[in-house]
């Protein structure tokens, strides 16, 4: 698993563009120059790794833009040693973020090949995680509450077993909507009852599982 300066210098191009777009978080920024995305890809797209674009991975699934991973990353904000949940974890590469951040990273997939490269994957190349297969519109109620909630994909709508998973003060960052583009949504849970909703742009993923119930 070569992560030679080439690819370190490409990084660095890619931070550079990251911040020219907005992001302003620099552990963000830094997380990203660490992280060798290359190694998340097919060998067929690594002379692309360093764009800000997604590639496939498998099972009709997605690595997302650079750009998305760290906007949601940066409105998550998240602190070290926060215990934080993400449904979806994909080539495991948002994740890798989260734990370079040095949060206790849970994290959920539904594709089984997905699941089961990643959970081998991502601890080699020092990224340790709680690995879980299972339904993601159901989180992971034994292990709640979460500080931080992230989902990485499109949801038609924000599961409450998901909100309910959610210390108060806690933040939850979903991409809501029922077709290809998806307004990226930050729930804050200021009660046990009551939660703060804003939206922050169009964004594209692929769908969560459909017909789940609230």
């Amino acid at each position: 698993m070569i992560d030679d300066f080439r690819h370190k210098g490409l990084r660095m191009q890619l931070v550079e563009e990251l911040r020219s777009k907005g992001i302003k978080d620099e552990k963000v920024l830094r997380a990203i120059s660490e992280i060798p995305r290359h190694l998340f890809i097919d060998q067929a797209f690594l002379k692309f790794a360093y764009q800000d674009k997604p590639f496939p991975i498998g099972c009709e699934q997605t690595i997302s833009h650079p750009y998305t991973v760290a906007f949601q990353t940066e409105l998550l904000q998240v602190k070290p040693h926060e215990k934080v949940l993400e449904v979806g974890t994909g080539s495991g590469y948002q994740a890798a973020v989260l734990v370079a951040l040095k949060a206790q990273v849970f994290t959920i997939e539904r594709q089984k090949d997905l699941y089961t490269k990643t959970k081998d994957f991502l601890p080699k190349i020092g990224y340790p995680s709680i690995f879980i297969y299972g339904d993601g519109y159901k989180g992971l109620p034994k292990m709640a509450p979460f500080d931080k909630i992230i989902v990485t994909c499109g949801a038609p709508f924000i599961p409450d077993d998901l909100l309910a998973q959610l210390k108060i003060g806690g933040r939850l960052v979903i991409p809501v909507g029922e077709r290809e583009i998806q307004k990226m949504t930050l729930m804050v849970r200021t009660s046990e009852t009551t939660f703060e909703k804003s939206t922050y742009g169009d964004f594209s993923f692929v769908p969560m599982l459909t017909k789940k119930s609230r």
